[in-house]
Formats: structure tokens, C-alpha cells, sequence
């Protein structure tokens, strides 16, 4: 008997550290971000948008802990009627009076929008997007672009952005430092700032948990998303990321060019899917063209897309391999070869199956 007890003492023990330590995950998870930061965040919720995807754009905002806790106090409180709307919140509420603001909604919005920028674009996509989704034109955006004053004061706002975006080689100063995303705006009059400001923002929220990451790799940022956002044009899968990353490495160190047709294409501002480049393209030097003569040894001078985190971490974490070559077929699938003969016998190889990708 006395074993019978001691073995329920135990039982009961376990149970009382299991109920206090879920008591003080619930606790803490229910309590605001920060009492102290009233700042008013501006958060959409568009029509039919989930339970989950509204925990997700609350967890984006900073607004709650955890996407999961969220979505679990709903299921225990039987709460399924968020509605749909413009919000202010802050950091300072607690999630029961996030929630319940939500439960009670104010007057929707009806000219919310939201707008996407995938990844892999380019800052003239991104001028096209922001024209057909907003009140901006295309030209609103690349007058931004070229607003010094403008440009000087995100670089005293931003951590990871310098002097460099400056340089008169550079076509667009922000290409490569705007995050990919959606992002939801009030209505159609979103400035071009606001948009920036938005996709700075969750650039910012990304980079920043790698910065000591970066600052071992003894890579600038600018470096890190110029090579990122060629890698993220260059290949699919995380794994081919990371190979192509290590090519690009490799060849680095040996002074040798990357010889990236999409670095080629986008110095000449053409789209891969118009044509093939010509040779006098190819051969001609220009800061972006790896391909082209004087580019041994370096990365173009600046990003030419926007680059995913899949892409960014390629570019932080390469795998480790001894390949200086690679090459996709037309399903995008990446064979990568040690000696240049073996990538033109792989060409070769490609060709004769019919999987070699032509534009």
C-alpha cells in the first residue's frame, strides 16, 4: 500500500508540474507583446480570410506569440465569428482583447487591397504590379527610386542598407532589399513609400535574426542579396539552391566569372522569356553581365531580383562541393559537373534527349 501511495504521490506531482507549466505557456501567450508599446499598427483582414490566416497576419504584425495559441483559444472558447475589417492595434493589448476587438469589428473597408510580389521579380515588375494595384504609376515608383533625400533617409532607418544602393551603376537602389510577400494596404491611394516602407519592413524582419550570421560569413548585405537573388533565378529546390550557391563560391575564389545568363539579361533589361541574348551582348561589359569580359572573380554590381529566405539562406549557407559548373534542363532540373568538359558532354547529353532548354 505504502508503494500503491508513494507511486500516486508521484503521479500527482508530475500532474500539479504539467498543469503549472501549461498554466504559465497560457499565461504568458495571453499577455501583450510589450505593455508599454502603444504604437498603432494598422492590420487588414480581408473577406474570407481564415482562421489561420488571420493568426498568421497577426503573428506578421507582431501583434501575437504564437499562430498556434491563437488558433487553439479559439477552438477552446468556441470563438468563430472574427470579422473581416481595418483594425488598429498594438503590441500593448492582450490577445483576449485583440480577440475580442475582432469578435466586435468596426466599419469595414471595403478598399482594402492586397497586393503580392513574388519572388524572383524585378523592380520593373514591381513598378508594373504597384501601377495595376494602386494609384501610382510606374514612373511614380522609379521617380522614388531616384529621390536622394528619400533614399538617404531609409539608409539611416534601415540596418541593412548603405551608401552603395547609391552607386550610379546601380539601375534601381532598393532592387533585391524589398521582401516578397503580401502585403495589405488601405485602399488604393498607398503611396509608393508606404509600399516600400511595408516590404522594408519584413526585409527587415528577416535579416535581422541572421545579422551575426552575416557578419561571420564576412559578407556585406548587399553582397549576400546580390548573390541571393541570382541563386533564386538559377535554381528551384532548397538543395539545388544550395549547390548552385557553392558554385558560385567556388568560382569566386578561383577568379573565374559565374557566367550567369540571368545576370546578362538583366543588364540589358530583357526578359529570359523573350529571346536568346546575342553574343555581342554576351561579350559586352557591363557591371551586371557576368558573363561578359572584366567580371572574374566578382558578383554583378547589385541584386537582380528579389530573393526568397530559401535564397538568402543559400547564399549564407552554400553546401560544401567542389563544382564549378551547372546547368538546367527544361523541366528545371540542375546537373552540376566539376570540369568544363563534363558540363559541355552534359549539354550534349541534353540536347540529344530533347530536354534542352531554349527560350
Amino acid at each position: 500500500m505504502k508503494l500503491f501511495r508513494n507511486i500516486a504521490l508521484i503521479i500527482l506531482i508530475i500532474l500539479s508540474i504539467i498543469v503549472i507549466i501549461f498554466g504559465i505557456i497560457f499565461n504568458i501567450n495571453l499577455s501583450p507583446i510589450d505593455k508599454l508599446d502603444n504604437t498603432k499598427i494598422v492590420v487588414v483582414i480581408p473577406s474570407n480570410t481564415s482562421t489561420k490566416g488571420i493568426a498568421k497576419i497577426l503573428k506578421d504584425e507582431g501583434l501575437i506569440r504564437n499562430e498556434n495559441f491563437f488558433y487553439l483559444y479559439l477552438r477552446i472558447y468556441k470563438i468563430n465569428d472574427l470579422k473581416a475589417s481595418t483594425y488598429e492595434l498594438s503590441p500593448s493589448m492582450s490577445l483576449k482583447e485583440i480577440i475580442s476587438t475582432l469578435e466586435q469589428g468596426n466599419s469595414y473597408n471595403p478598399d482594402a487591397v492586397s497586393i503580392t510580389f513574388q519572388e524572383g521579380i524585378n523592380m520593373r515588375t514591381i513598378a508594373s504590379i504597384i501601377e495595376s494595384k494602386t494609384n501610382n504609376s510606374a514612373d511614380d515608383v522609379y521617380n522614388k527610386l531616384k529621390d536622394s533625400n528619400y533614399l538617404d533617409k531609409l539608409i539611416d532607418s534601415y540596418w541593412f542598407l548603405d551608401g552603395i544602393i547609391n552607386n550610379p551603376d546601380i539601375y534601381y537602389p532598393l532592387e533585391g532589399y524589398l521582401y516578397p510577400d503580401t502585403y495589405f494596404l488601405k485602399n488604393k491611394d498607398a503611396s509608393v513609400e508606404d509600399i516600400f516602407k511595408l516590404m522594408l519592413d519584413q526585409m527587415d524582419k528577416k535579416l535581422t535574426p541572421l545579422k551575426s550570421d552575416i557578419e561571420k560569413k564576412n559578407i556585406s548585405v548587399h553582397e549576400l542579396l546580390t548573390l541571393a537573388s541570382i541563386i533564386e533565378l538559377e535554381g528551384v529546390s532548397i538543395q539545388d539552391r544550395k549547390d548552385i550557391s557553392s558554385v558560385f563560391y567556388n568560382r569566386i575564389s578561383m577568379h573565374m566569372s559565374l557566367g550567369s545568363d540571368v545576370t546578362t539579361y538583366y543588364a540589358f533589361k530583357i526578359n529570359m522569356t523573350d529571346r536568346n541574348l546575342t553574343n555581342s551582348e554576351i561579350n559586352t561589359y557591363n557591371p551586371y553581365n557576368t558573363r561578359g569580359p572584366k567580371m572574374e572573380g566578382k558578383l554583378p554590381v547589385g541584386p537582380v531580383s528579389i530573393p526568397s529566405f530559401e535564397s538568402i539562406d543559400a547564399a549564407l549557407n552554400p553546401t560544401s562541393t567542389d563544382y564549378l559548373y551547372f546547368v538546367a534542363d527544361k523541366n528545371r532540373k540542375v546537373y552540376f559537373t566539376k570540369t568544363y568538359a563534363e558540363h559541355n558532354a552534359k549539354i550534349k547529353e541534353l540536347k540529344d534527349e530533347g530536354v534542352w532548354l531554349e527560350w
